[in-house]
C-alpha cells in the first residue's frame, strides 16, 4: 500500500470469571458501541444509524429476529419498515423461500426504502422471483434505472448465464465488481484475452487464481504491456509477497519513489544483490529527498560491505532527521564490526543525546536496561526505562518499558503499582497491560490458572457506520449484508494502491466481514505505519473505536471453539487467540513447514493425535482443512501440552510453537520469575509467539468481557 513507509514484511504464520459458566456466554450490550460516528459521515447516515431498530436486529441470528422484523414491518415507521422488509427477505432467500421473500418485498418496500437501497431492493425482488420459479421482471427496471450500479452487476451476472450479451455488459460497465472478475476467469479457461487478464490483474487480488493470471499475462503479453500496466502487475506481485517478480515488474513501471524502492527492495529480498544495489542508488539519485529514499538507504546498507555502509548512513543522518536515530544506531553496529569500539560508543551516545525520542533510542535504552537488571543494577535499569517512556511514549517498546519499571521497583522493595497502572492506561492493548493487570491482582488469569477460566463475552448490539463509502455501502454493512457490502465496495474503492486512512480502514473491515481475515486484519494494523502527522491522528481516532478492536480481534468459528474448548477444559479465549496467531482464522492456510489449517497442525502431529484418541484418517490434509476436525485435533494437542507442564499455559503455548523438547530444555536450565523466563526464551520467534498469544487473549478479554471492559474504562478515567 502507498505511504506504508515503516516497512515490515507480513507476518509469517507459525507452525467475575467462573468455571461453572459456559465457554462463551454471548449477549448483546449497548456499551460495546460507545463511539462517535466518524467525521466523514453525513448527517443522514448518522441519524439513520442512531434511529433504526432494524440495525439493532441485524447482528442477531436470522431465526431469532424473524418475529421482531415482522413487528417492525407492521409499525408506522416507513423507513424502518422498508429496512425490515429487506432484511427479512434476505433471510428468506437464504432459506430458499422465494415466494415469501417476494411477499416481503412488495411495492412499499421499494417506495419506502432509502434511495440508496432501492437498487438492491429491485435486485432482491428479481432474485425472489427467480427462486419462486418466475421471470425476474424487476431486473428490467434495475437495468434501466441503474445501469452502472453494483446491484445491476449481480443481475447481469445471473442473466448472462442465458444471455452472453449481459456478461459482456458486466465486463464493460462493472470491471471491478467481483462478478466481472469471476466471468473473466471463467472465460480465460477456454481462451486468452489481454483485456480480461488485465481486468483480473487490476481487480482480482483476492482470488486464488490471481498469481497464475499474472504469470499468464506477463508470459503471453509482456512485450505489449505499457509501463502503467507493469505498475499494476508489480503491485499485484508485491501484495502477494512475490517480491522478486514484483521487482522485475516495477523496473518496467513509470519511475516513482515507490516503484524504484520496490524494485530495489524486492530484488534484495530475492537475494539479487547487484540489482538491489543499483536500484537503491538510482532511487537516491532520482529522488534524493523523498521518504522512500531515506528508508531505501537504510535497507541498502544490508547489502554493502561494512566500509561501504558508512556513506549512505551518513547521508540519512544528514538529510532524513526522522530516520537519523535509526541510521546512527545502525552506524554504531557497523563501527563495531570495523573494530572501532570508541566510535561506536560515541554514536550510541549521540542516539540518546540527539535523537532521544526516536525508536532507535528506545531500542537502545531497553536493551541497556535489561543488561543492567541482569547485573542487578536495578536503579540504572529503572532510570533507563522511565526515560524511554518519557522520551518515546509512542514507541512499540514503551509498554514493555513501563511494565518492567514496576517489576524492578517491586524487586527493590518499592511500590510497582503506579507503573502497572500507567501501562494499562497508556498501552491497554499490549501484552504487558495483561501482565500489569495480573500484578495488580485483577481476575484475568495468570500462566498457572488461565486454562480453566471461561470468561463471559458480550458481543456488539449493532454496527456503527464506516468512515468511508457510499450510503448504499453503509446500509448494507449495518444490515449485516457483508457479501453485498464487500461487492459494493469493490466498485467504489478505486484508490487501491494509495488509499486514505479511512479507505484502508473500511477495506479491512469489509474484508474481515467476508472471511478474508488475514488481509483484513493486516489492513487495519498496518495503519500504524503511516508517517504523516494528520494520518497518524486519524488512525488513532479510528483505533479508539469499537470497530477497530472488534475487527482486529474477531470471533470466527465461535461455536466450534466453544464446543471443543469446553470438552478439553480450555479457556475459549485462549484457544481463540492462539488460533488467531496461528492462521488468522484461515481454514486452508499452509505454513512453510506444511502445517495446515486454523490451528496450524502438522499432518504427522495430527496422525499421532488421532492415534491417541483411537481414530485414523485416509486423507489427513483434507481432514485438517475441515474447521471442526482441525479444532478437535488442535485443542487435544493444546490440552496435551498443558498436561505435560502441569497446566502452566506459558509453557504449553511455547511448546505448541517450539516443540516440547525445546521447552523442556529451557525449563531444565531454571525457572523462576515467569516474566524473566519469557524475556529470556532463546528463540525470538517463540518469545514473540508467547507474547502475541497472551496479548491476544488479553485483548479478547478487554474488548468483550463486560467486567474487564468496565474496569479498564474506570482505570483509564481515573488516571487522566
Amino acid at each position: 500500500m502507498g505511504k506504508r513507509l515503516k516497512e515490515q514484511l507480513p507476518l509469517l504464520l507459525l507452525g467475575g470469571i467462573s468455571l461453572a459458566s459456559l465457554a462463551l456466554v454471548v449477549f448483546f450490550a449497548q456499551a460495546a458501541q460507545r463511539a462517535m460516528p466518524p467525521k466523514q459521515l453525513n448527517q443522514a447516515q448518522q441519524q439513520r444509524s442512531a434511529d433504526s431498530e432494524v440495525f439493532r436486529l441485524a447482528l442477531q441470528p436470522a431465526a431469532g429476529r424473524a418475529e421482531m422484523l415482522q413487528q417492525t414491518i407492521a409499525s408506522q415507521n416507513n423507513q424502518d419498515s422498508a429496512l425490515a422488509r429487506y432484511l427479512l427477505a434476505t433471510d428468506l432467500l437464504a432459506q430458499g423461500n422465494g415466494a415469501e421473500a417476494l411477499t416481503a418485498l412488495d411495492q412499499s418496500a421499494v417506495d419506502q426504502a432509502p434511495k440508496a437501497l432501492r437498487p438492491y431492493v429491485l435486485l432482491k425482488q428479481g432474485q425472489a422471483q427467480t427462486a419462486a420459479g418466475e421471470a425476474p421482471i424487476q431486473w428490467n427496471e434495475l437495468l434501466d434505472k441503474y445501469p452502472e450500479h453494483s446491484a445491476t452487476a449481480e443481475a447481469r451476472y445471473a442473466l448472462g448465464k442465458q444471455d452472453p450479451n449481459q456478461w459482456e455488459a458486466l465486463l464493460a460497465n462493472h470491471p471491478s465488481h467481483p462478478r466481472a472478475v469471476e466471468v473473466a476467469l471463467q472465460q480465460l479457461k477456454t481462451g486468452t484475452s489481454k483485456d480480461k487478464l488485465l481486468l483480473v490483474a487490476a481487480h482480482g487480488l483476492y482470488r486464488d487464481e490471481y498469481e497464475a493470471s499474472l504469470e499468464r499475462l506477463t508470459k503471453e503479453y509482456g512485450k505489449d504491456l505499457t509501463p502503467e500496466q507493469w505498475d499494476t502487475v508489480g503491485f499485484g506481485y508485491w501484495e502477494n509477497q512475490r517480491y522478486g517478480k514484483a521487482s522485475e515488474a516495477y523496473a518496467k513501471a513509470p519511475p516513482s519513489p515507490t516503484s524504484l524502492y520496490r524494485t530495489a527492495r524486492g530484488a534484495q529480498i530475492a537475494q539479487k544483490r547487484v540489482v538491489a544495489i543499483a536500484a537503491y542508488q538510482k532511487l537516491a539519485q532520482t529522488y534524493p529527498n523523498e521518504p522512500e529514499t531515506g528508508l531505501g538507504l537504510i535497507k541498502l546498507v544490508d547489502s554493502l560491505p561494512s566500509k561501504a555502509a558508512i556513506a549512505p548512513l551518513d547521508q540519512v543522518i544528514k538529510n532524513f532527521p526522522d530516520r537519523a536515530g535509526e541510521a546512527l544506531l545502525k552506524k554504531a553496529n557497523v563501527l563495531e564490526k570495523l573494530k572501532s569500539p570508541t566510535s561506536a560508543k560515541d554514536a550510541r551516545t549521540s542516539v540518546l543525546n540527539q535523537y532521544g525520542a526516536s525508536d532507535a533510542a528506545a531500542e537502545l535504552r531497553l536493551s541497556r536496561a535489561h543488561k543492567a537488571a541482569k547485573a542487578n543494577d536495578l536503579t540504572t535499569a529503572r532510570q533507563l526505562v522511565e526515560a524511554l517512556v518519557t522520551e518515546s511514549p509512542n514507541s512499540e517498546l514503551a509498554a514493555e518499558a513501563s511494565f518492567w519499571s514496576g517489576k524492578w521497583a517491586q524487586k527493590q522493595g518499592q511500590d510497582g503499582n503506579p507503573a502497572y497502572e500507567r501501562t494499562i492506561a497508556q498501552y491497554p492493548e499490549s501484552y504487558f497491560a495483561w501482565r500489569s493487570a495480573v500484578m495488580l491482582g485483577w481476575e484475568v488469569g495468570d500462566f498457572g490458572n488461565v486454562r480453566y477460566l471461561a470468561p463471559e463475552v458480550s458481543l456488539p448490539q449493532q454496527r456503527p457506520p464506516l468512515p468511508a463509502g457510499s450510503d448504499s455501502l453503509q446500509i448494507l454493512y449495518q444490515l449485516g449484508q457483508d457479501a453485498d457490502a464487500w461487492a459494493q465496495w469493490q466498485t467504489e474503492f478505486q484508490n487501491v494502491q494509495d488509499p486514505t486512512v479511512a479507505e484502508q480502514f473500511t477495506d479491512g473491515v469489509l474484508r474481515v466481514g467476508v472471511g478474508d481475515n488475514l488481509d483484513g486484519i493486516f489492513m487495519l494494523t498496518s495503519l500504524a505505519w503511516r508517517n504523516e502527522a494528520n494520518e497518524q491522528t486519524e488512525y488513532q481516532q479510528l483505533k479508539n473505536t469499537p470497530t477497530y478492536g472488534q475487527t482486529v480481534y474477531p470471533f470466527p468459528f465461535a461455536n466450534l471453539i466453544q464446543t471443543w474448548s469446553q470438552q478439553r477444559q480450555l479457556n475459549p479465549l485462549l484457544v481463540t487467540s492462539l488460533m488467531r496467531q496461528e492462521s488468522r482464522f484461515e481454514p486452508k492456510i499452509r505454513s512453510v513447514a506444511d502445517a495446515v489449517g486454523l490451528m496450524q497442525v502438522l499432518p504427522s502431529t495430527a496422525e499421532w493425535v488421532l492415534g491417541q484418541i483411537g481414530e485414523s484418517s485416509t486423507d489427513i490434509t483434507a481432514q485438517l482443512e475441515d474447521p471442526n476436525e482441525n479444532i478437535k485435533i488442535g485443542t487435544w494437542y493444546l490440552d496435551y501440552t498443558h498436561r505435560e507442564y502441569s497446566d502452566n499455559s506459558m509453557f504449553a503455548v511455547a511448546s505448541y510453537n517450539a516443540g516440547p523438547g525445546n521447552v523442556a530444555d529451557w525449563v531444565a536450565k531454571g525457572y523462576g520469575d515467569p516474566d524473566v523466563f519469557v524475556h529470556n526464551i532463546p528463540f525470538s520467534e517463540t518469545q514473540g509467539y508467547v507474547e502475541a498469544v497472551f496479548g491476544g487473549y488479553w485483548n479478547y478479554l478487554r474488548l468483550y468481557n463486560p467486567a474487564i471492559s468496565r474496569k479498564i474504562a474506570q482505570h483509564s478515567a481515573s488516571s487522566q
